[in-house]
Protein backbone atom coordinates (compact mmCIF):
# COMPACT_ATOMS: atom_id res chain seq x y z
CA UNK A 1 0.00 0.00 0.00
CA UNK A 2 1.38 3.19 -1.02
CA UNK A 3 1.26 6.28 1.58
CA UNK A 4 -0.56 8.48 -0.88
CA UNK A 5 -3.21 5.91 -0.93
CA UNK A 6 -2.70 5.62 2.94
CA UNK A 7 -3.38 8.97 3.56
CA UNK A 8 -6.71 9.46 1.28
CA UNK A 9 -7.53 5.70 3.06
CA UNK A 10 -7.30 7.26 6.36
CA UNK A 11 -8.51 11.08 5.82
CA UNK A 12 -11.76 10.01 4.11
CA UNK A 13 -12.78 6.92 6.82
CA UNK A 14 -12.10 10.05 9.17
CA UNK A 15 -14.69 12.49 7.19
CA UNK A 16 -16.99 9.82 6.75
CA UNK A 17 -17.21 9.25 10.73
CA UNK A 18 -16.89 12.98 11.54
CA UNK A 19 -20.18 13.52 8.96
CA UNK A 20 -21.89 10.22 11.09
CA UNK A 21 -21.06 11.70 14.57
CA UNK A 22 -22.41 15.05 13.17
CA UNK A 23 -25.42 14.06 12.26
CA UNK A 24 -26.80 11.60 14.85
CA UNK A 25 -25.19 13.08 17.80
CA UNK A 26 -27.31 16.04 19.50
CA UNK A 27 -30.09 16.67 21.28
CA UNK A 28 -32.28 14.34 19.07
CA UNK A 29 -30.20 10.89 18.43
CA UNK A 30 -30.83 10.27 14.82
CA UNK A 31 -31.35 6.61 14.24
CA UNK A 32 -29.02 5.22 11.48
CA UNK A 33 -32.26 3.42 9.92
CA UNK A 34 -33.75 7.02 9.06
CA UNK A 35 -31.74 7.48 6.42
CA UNK A 36 -33.51 5.10 4.26
CA UNK A 37 -36.55 5.03 6.63
CA UNK A 38 -38.23 8.70 7.33
CA UNK A 39 -41.34 6.25 8.64
CA UNK A 40 -39.05 4.66 11.09
CA UNK A 41 -38.95 8.32 13.19
CA UNK A 42 -40.90 11.22 11.37
CA UNK A 43 -39.36 13.74 13.86
CA UNK A 44 -36.16 12.48 13.48
CA UNK A 45 -36.23 12.27 9.59
CA UNK A 46 -37.58 15.92 9.86
CA UNK A 47 -34.43 16.99 12.25
CA UNK A 48 -31.80 14.96 9.94
CA UNK A 49 -32.73 16.20 6.65
CA UNK A 50 -33.72 19.74 7.28
CA UNK A 51 -31.56 20.40 10.41
CA UNK A 52 -28.16 18.07 10.87
CA UNK A 53 -27.19 16.94 7.01
CA UNK A 54 -27.23 20.72 5.96
CA UNK A 55 -25.35 22.02 8.87
CA UNK A 56 -22.91 19.37 8.55
CA UNK A 57 -22.50 19.62 4.66
CA UNK A 58 -22.13 23.53 5.48
CA UNK A 59 -19.31 22.96 8.13
CA UNK A 60 -17.28 20.91 5.44
CA UNK A 61 -17.51 22.54 2.99
CA UNK A 62 -16.05 25.75 5.20
CA UNK A 63 -13.78 23.64 6.60
CA UNK A 64 -12.48 22.31 3.39
CA UNK A 65 -12.28 25.60 1.80
CA UNK A 66 -10.66 27.47 4.11
CA UNK A 67 -7.73 24.57 4.84
CA UNK A 68 -7.23 24.37 1.14
CA UNK A 69 -6.29 27.90 0.91
CA UNK A 70 -4.62 28.14 3.81
CA UNK A 71 -2.79 25.43 1.46
CA UNK A 72 -2.27 27.40 -1.16
CA UNK A 73 -1.45 30.34 0.72
CA UNK A 74 1.50 28.83 2.44
CA UNK A 75 3.23 27.44 -0.58
CA UNK A 76 3.11 30.54 -2.50
CA UNK A 77 4.70 32.21 0.21
CA UNK A 78 6.83 29.53 1.25
CA UNK A 79 5.39 30.54 4.89
CA UNK A 80 3.73 27.88 7.24
CA UNK A 81 2.16 30.89 9.15
CA UNK A 82 0.28 31.83 6.00
CA UNK A 83 -3.58 31.50 5.78
CA UNK A 84 -6.66 33.57 4.81
CA UNK A 85 -6.60 34.52 9.07
CA UNK A 86 -3.38 35.35 9.58
CA UNK A 87 -3.26 37.25 6.28
CA UNK A 88 -6.36 39.68 7.22
CA UNK A 89 -7.91 37.84 3.99
CA UNK A 90 -10.91 36.77 6.33
CA UNK A 91 -11.23 40.18 7.50
CA UNK A 92 -11.48 41.61 4.08
CA UNK A 93 -14.13 39.22 3.25
CA UNK A 94 -15.94 39.78 6.77
CA UNK A 95 -15.85 43.60 5.61
CA UNK A 96 -17.54 42.98 2.21
CA UNK A 97 -20.00 40.81 3.58
CA UNK A 98 -21.10 43.15 6.35
CA UNK A 99 -21.52 46.46 4.17
CA UNK A 100 -23.66 43.32 2.03
CA UNK A 101 -25.76 43.27 4.95
CA UNK A 102 -26.09 46.35 6.71
CA UNK A 103 -26.69 48.50 3.40
CA UNK A 104 -28.69 45.45 2.58
CA UNK A 105 -27.05 45.51 -1.07
CA UNK A 106 -28.25 43.01 -3.71
CA UNK A 107 -27.28 42.44 -7.41
CA UNK A 108 -30.01 41.39 -9.40
CA UNK A 109 -27.61 39.63 -12.11
CA UNK A 110 -26.82 37.32 -9.21
CA UNK A 111 -29.40 37.34 -6.73
CA UNK A 112 -28.89 34.74 -4.04
CA UNK A 113 -25.24 34.95 -4.59
CA UNK A 114 -24.53 38.87 -3.56
CA UNK A 115 -23.52 37.60 -0.19
CA UNK A 116 -20.41 35.81 -1.04
CA UNK A 117 -19.59 37.53 -3.95
CA UNK A 118 -18.99 40.77 -2.72
CA UNK A 119 -17.39 38.79 0.33
CA UNK A 120 -15.43 37.48 -2.07
CA UNK A 121 -14.08 40.85 -3.86
CA UNK A 122 -13.64 42.01 -0.32
CA UNK A 123 -11.30 39.37 -0.15
CA UNK A 124 -9.32 39.48 -3.19
CA UNK A 125 -8.59 43.19 -2.89
CA UNK A 126 -7.51 42.66 1.02
CA UNK A 127 -5.10 40.19 0.13
CA UNK A 128 -3.59 41.76 -3.39
CA UNK A 129 -3.36 45.18 -0.47
CA UNK A 130 -1.03 43.12 2.06
CA UNK A 131 1.20 41.63 -0.70
CA UNK A 132 1.59 45.20 -2.06
CA UNK A 133 2.47 46.98 1.24
CA UNK A 134 4.31 44.49 2.50
CA UNK A 135 6.75 44.07 -0.77
CA UNK A 136 7.10 48.04 -0.32
CA UNK A 137 8.06 47.49 3.16
CA UNK A 138 10.46 43.93 2.38
CA UNK A 139 10.84 43.23 -0.94
CA UNK A 140 12.34 39.85 0.52
CA UNK A 141 8.90 38.95 1.92
CA UNK A 142 9.85 38.00 5.12
CA UNK A 143 7.74 36.06 7.18
CA UNK A 144 7.79 38.50 10.24
CA UNK A 145 6.84 41.54 7.41
CA UNK A 146 3.92 39.34 6.22
CA UNK A 147 2.04 38.26 9.10
CA UNK A 148 2.73 42.38 10.48
CA UNK A 149 1.46 43.67 7.14
CA UNK A 150 -2.05 40.91 8.10
CA UNK A 151 -2.30 41.96 10.96
CA UNK A 152 -1.90 45.66 10.58
CA UNK A 153 -4.82 45.40 7.73
CA UNK A 154 -7.20 43.18 10.17
CA UNK A 155 -6.77 45.91 12.54
CA UNK A 156 -7.72 48.56 9.93
CA UNK A 157 -10.67 46.74 8.29
CA UNK A 158 -11.90 45.56 12.06
CA UNK A 159 -12.37 48.95 12.75
CA UNK A 160 -15.00 49.45 9.89
CA UNK A 161 -16.71 46.76 11.21
CA UNK A 162 -17.14 47.96 14.58
CA UNK A 163 -17.97 51.57 12.95
CA UNK A 164 -20.86 49.99 10.83
CA UNK A 165 -21.57 47.64 13.96
CA UNK A 166 -21.91 51.27 16.27
CA UNK A 167 -24.15 52.57 13.61
CA UNK A 168 -26.72 49.85 12.99
CA UNK A 169 -29.97 49.58 13.97
CA UNK A 170 -32.21 46.33 13.01
CA UNK A 171 -29.37 45.12 11.47
CA UNK A 172 -27.12 44.73 14.68
CA UNK A 173 -28.19 41.11 15.62
CA UNK A 174 -27.61 40.20 12.27
CA UNK A 175 -24.15 40.98 11.84
CA UNK A 176 -23.50 40.81 15.55
CA UNK A 177 -24.82 36.92 15.48
CA UNK A 178 -22.74 36.56 11.91
CA UNK A 179 -19.23 37.99 12.86
CA UNK A 180 -19.33 35.44 15.40
CA UNK A 181 -18.98 32.21 13.12
CA UNK A 182 -21.35 29.95 13.05
CA UNK A 183 -23.07 27.20 10.88
CA UNK A 184 -26.44 26.96 13.19
CA UNK A 185 -29.31 27.32 11.27
CA UNK A 186 -28.21 28.34 7.66
CA UNK A 187 -29.98 25.35 5.97
CA UNK A 188 -29.95 23.99 2.24
CA UNK A 189 -30.19 27.73 0.82
CA UNK A 190 -26.85 28.11 1.97
CA UNK A 191 -25.35 24.94 1.36
CA UNK A 192 -26.26 26.06 -2.01
CA UNK A 193 -25.05 29.30 -2.31
CA UNK A 194 -21.26 28.47 -1.05
CA UNK A 195 -21.01 25.18 -3.42
CA UNK A 196 -20.36 26.81 -6.80
CA UNK A 197 -18.04 29.09 -5.35
CA UNK A 198 -16.12 25.92 -3.23
CA UNK A 199 -16.34 23.88 -6.51
CA UNK A 200 -14.59 26.70 -8.94
CA UNK A 201 -11.45 27.83 -6.24
CA UNK A 202 -10.71 24.38 -5.67
CA UNK A 203 -10.67 23.84 -9.53
CA UNK A 204 -8.54 26.49 -10.01
CA UNK A 205 -6.25 25.80 -7.01
CA UNK A 206 -6.08 22.17 -8.49
CA UNK A 207 -4.76 23.44 -11.74
CA UNK A 208 -1.52 25.00 -10.17
CA UNK A 209 -0.63 22.28 -7.91
CA UNK A 210 2.81 21.48 -9.93
CA UNK A 211 3.09 25.04 -9.84
CA UNK A 212 3.19 25.50 -6.13
CA UNK A 213 5.77 22.48 -6.05
CA UNK A 214 8.03 23.96 -8.40
CA UNK A 215 7.77 27.70 -6.76
CA UNK A 216 9.13 25.95 -3.62
CA UNK A 217 12.29 26.43 -5.02
CA UNK A 218 11.98 30.04 -5.59
CA UNK A 219 10.52 32.51 -8.64
CA UNK A 220 13.98 32.41 -10.29
CA UNK A 221 14.38 28.13 -10.94
CA UNK A 222 10.33 28.41 -11.33
CA UNK A 223 10.44 30.27 -14.22
CA UNK A 224 13.99 28.84 -15.72
CA UNK A 225 11.38 25.26 -15.69
CA UNK A 226 8.64 27.26 -17.48
CA UNK A 227 6.72 28.45 -14.92
CA UNK A 228 4.33 31.78 -15.81
CA UNK A 229 5.12 32.88 -12.56
CA UNK A 230 2.86 35.95 -12.67
CA UNK A 231 0.10 33.97 -13.92
CA UNK A 232 0.55 31.23 -11.29
CA UNK A 233 0.27 33.72 -8.37
CA UNK A 234 -2.70 35.49 -9.68
CA UNK A 235 -4.77 32.50 -10.18
CA UNK A 236 -3.81 31.37 -6.68
CA UNK A 237 -4.70 34.59 -5.07
CA UNK A 238 -7.82 34.04 -6.89
CA UNK A 239 -8.70 30.81 -6.33
CA UNK A 240 -7.58 30.95 -2.19
CA UNK A 241 -9.47 34.43 -2.15
CA UNK A 242 -12.51 32.87 -3.49
CA UNK A 243 -13.00 30.02 -1.11
CA UNK A 244 -12.11 32.64 2.00
CA UNK A 245 -14.84 34.89 0.77
CA UNK A 246 -17.47 32.47 0.29
CA UNK A 247 -16.46 30.55 3.34
CA UNK A 248 -16.75 33.82 5.36
CA UNK A 249 -19.96 34.42 3.48
CA UNK A 250 -21.55 31.96 5.00
CA UNK A 251 -20.40 31.25 8.23
CA UNK A 252 -18.82 34.34 9.70
CA UNK A 253 -15.22 34.61 10.83
CA UNK A 254 -13.59 31.25 11.33
CA UNK A 255 -10.05 31.68 12.10
CA UNK A 256 -7.01 28.69 12.02
CA UNK A 257 -8.60 26.31 9.67
CA UNK A 258 -6.47 27.40 7.28
CA UNK A 259 -3.19 27.60 8.93
CA UNK A 260 -3.75 24.44 11.29
CA UNK A 261 -4.87 22.03 9.10
CA UNK A 262 -2.29 22.30 5.87
CA UNK A 263 0.58 22.33 8.77
CA UNK A 264 -0.28 19.18 10.23
CA UNK A 265 -1.65 17.33 7.26
CA UNK A 266 2.05 18.65 5.62
CA UNK A 267 3.85 17.24 9.27
CA UNK A 268 2.14 13.83 8.29
CA UNK A 269 2.12 13.07 4.38
CA UNK A 270 4.71 15.84 2.90
CA UNK A 271 4.54 18.99 1.37
CA UNK A 272 3.67 17.48 -2.20
CA UNK A 273 1.15 19.75 -3.66
CA UNK A 274 -0.92 17.28 -6.01
CA UNK A 275 -1.72 15.34 -2.55
CA UNK A 276 -1.70 18.04 0.32
CA UNK A 277 -4.72 20.49 -1.49
CA UNK A 278 -7.07 17.37 -1.79
CA UNK A 279 -5.58 16.18 1.54
CA UNK A 280 -6.13 19.34 3.28
CA UNK A 281 -9.51 19.94 1.86
CA UNK A 282 -10.92 16.90 3.00
CA UNK A 283 -8.71 16.98 6.61
CA UNK A 284 -10.07 20.82 6.91
CA UNK A 285 -13.79 19.26 6.21
CA UNK A 286 -12.97 16.80 9.06
CA UNK A 287 -12.03 19.04 11.58
CA UNK A 288 -14.61 22.10 11.16
CA UNK A 289 -17.26 19.12 11.25
CA UNK A 290 -15.64 17.88 14.73
CA UNK A 291 -15.85 21.62 16.08
CA UNK A 292 -19.26 22.34 14.93
CA UNK A 293 -20.41 19.03 16.62
CA UNK A 294 -18.20 20.10 19.98
CA UNK A 295 -19.67 23.43 19.49
CA UNK A 296 -23.73 22.79 19.80
CA UNK A 297 -22.92 19.69 22.06
CA UNK A 298 -20.48 20.59 25.08
CA UNK A 299 -22.82 23.16 26.79
CA UNK A 300 -26.45 21.54 25.98
CA UNK A 301 -28.79 23.06 24.97
CA UNK A 302 -26.97 26.40 24.14
CA UNK A 303 -24.76 26.53 21.90
CA UNK A 304 -20.83 27.80 21.36
CA UNK A 305 -19.63 29.47 18.23
CA UNK A 306 -17.53 27.61 16.14
CA UNK A 307 -15.58 30.21 15.96
CA UNK A 308 -14.35 29.59 19.53
CA UNK A 309 -13.40 26.16 19.56
CA UNK A 310 -11.26 26.72 16.14
CA UNK A 311 -9.32 29.68 18.26
CA UNK A 312 -9.08 27.08 21.46
CA UNK A 313 -7.39 24.51 19.03
CA UNK A 314 -5.53 26.43 16.31
CA UNK A 315 -4.06 29.58 19.15
CA UNK A 316 -1.70 26.94 20.51
CA UNK A 317 -0.79 25.27 17.27
CA UNK A 318 0.44 28.72 15.73
CA UNK A 319 2.09 29.66 18.54
CA UNK A 320 3.95 26.24 18.41
CA UNK A 321 4.96 26.78 14.66
CA UNK A 322 5.99 30.25 15.26
CA UNK A 323 8.50 29.25 18.01
CA UNK A 324 9.68 26.67 15.97
CA UNK A 325 10.41 28.76 13.11
CA UNK A 326 12.53 31.38 15.00
CA UNK A 327 14.13 28.62 16.77
CA UNK A 328 15.38 27.41 13.41
CA UNK A 329 16.28 30.88 12.10
CA UNK A 330 14.34 30.24 8.63
CA UNK A 331 11.05 29.54 7.50
CA UNK A 332 10.70 25.75 5.83
CA UNK A 333 7.65 24.33 4.15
Amino acid sequence: MSRAFLAYITAITLLLVSIWCGVSIGSVHIPFEVFWNRAADETAANILWKIRLPRVLLAGLVGASLAIAGAAFQGLLKNPLADPYTLGVSSGASVGAVVTLFFGISIPVVGLYALPTLSMVGAVLTMVAVMSFARIVDRALKMETLILTGVIFSSFLGSLISLMIALSGEELRQVIGWLLGSVSMRGWPYVQMITPFVVIGSAILWTQRRELNVLLYGEERAKHLGVNVKRSKYLILVGGSMLTGAAVAVSGTIGFVGLVVPHMTRMIWGSDHRHLLPLSFINGATLLIICDLVARTIIIPRELPIGVITAFIGAPVFSYIFYKQRRSKGVRV
